[in-house]
């Protein structure tokens, strides 16, 4: 394999690799904050677990929205 499909694959498999990573870190913190609403009193665990029920999909399609929203505008 040449040097250069090489490097593409290398980069390529680090970009999978940096994506999955951010969801499974999304994931774990938006578990462990479900656990953290049981701690509640019973009035309150309804709105945490609803609070932390956003998907990550939701979340970055929210985040990438906010830092467009957020980008410097380049008319004048």
């Amino acid at each position: 394999m040449s040097r250069l499909k090489s490097a593409a694959l290398l980069t390529l498999l680090v970009a999978v690799q940096a994506a999955c990573t951010k969801q499974a870190v999304y994931e774990s913190a938006r578990n462990e904050s479900r656990w953290d609403c049981g701690k509640l009193p019973l009035s309150q665990q309804a709105e945490c677990r609803e609070q932390s029920s956003v998907s990550y999909q939701e979340y970055e399609r929210e985040r990438q929205a906010l830092l467009k929203s957020q980008a410097p505008s380049t008319e004048q």
